[in-house]
């Protein structure tokens, strides 16, 4: 890939973005789709693991930005305070989990 690529691999990755329901304010640095739901930023695995037992009548989960602590974000003992975001189909979201 050379530097002119990036700017349409961007695009291509926002574009994938909208098109799951993530809007700027929810987006982190990586999106997956799992068993028809997207996972967008630093998301637990205990929350995947429990969205994918319940089931519930949404677009997925998001954790926006990137919280010291969260999974893969690890900065020895210091820790943000975050929520794991249930993405509503309406545009909403709800808290799934809270992290302390």
């Amino acid at each position: 890939m050379t530097s002119a690529d990036q700017p349409v691999h961007a695009d291509l990755l926002w574009a994938a973005k909208e098109k799951a329901g993530i809007t700027p304010e929810l987006s982190s640095c990586h999106t997956g789709f799992i068993d028809g739901y997207v996972i967008e930023g630093h998301v637990p695995a205990a929350d995947i693991q429990r969205l994918l037992v319940e089931r519930p009548d949404a677009l997925g989960l998001a954790v926006p930005g990137m919280p010291i602590g969260s999974p893969g974000m690890e900065m020895g003992n210091q820790r943000d305070a975050f929520d794991t975001l249930l993405l509503l189909r309406n545009g909403d979201t709800a808290v799934f989990e809270s992290h302390t």
